[in-house]
């Protein structure tokens, strides 16, 4: 697992690097700057509204006595997007806006709890008590 983590940490930021001077051999320095800034504050105030939203329905589903489990996987994707969406380069801005729309939203949410159900049917999924003692 840490080979493919070391790879992931080494291709990510040269793809993004990549696409940052593709992108400003193809309109420019300045608007390419211009455009990393817009994606960064459209995403940070799209992640604000977006997480309000799912805030809200997990405190809905709370006060009815429900487990709010879709709403923190919405939250989890909604974290996640508006991360990468303030993070430099245009890959990064595309699978954070798609994080963050409510129509594209499902499918990654889909994609997580099928994750997590594999990793907890297997038994690799551990909860781990923090050195705090309460």
């Amino acid at each position: 697992m840490y080979k493919w983590l070391a790879i992931l940490i080494i291709l990510i930021p040269a793809a993004e690097i990549w696409g940052i001077i593709e992108m400003g051999r193809h309109i420019g320095g300045w608007p390419t700057f211009a455009l990393l800034l817009l994606t960064g504050f459209a995403g940070a105030a799209l992640a604000r509204s977006e997480g309000r939203k799912v805030w809200l329905q997990a405190q809905r589903q709370m006060e009815a006595g429900q487990v709010p489990g879709r709403a923190m996987l919405d939250g989890l994707c909604v974290l996640a997007g508006g991360l990468l969406l303030m993070m430099p380069g245009f890959i990064s801005d595309i699978v954070g806006v798609t994080l963050l729309l409510p129509i594209t939203r499902p499918v990654y949410r889909l994609w997580l709890y099928r994750w997590l159900e594999r990793k907890i049917r297997s038994g690799s999924f551990t909860i781990r008590r923090g050195p705090y003692r309460w």
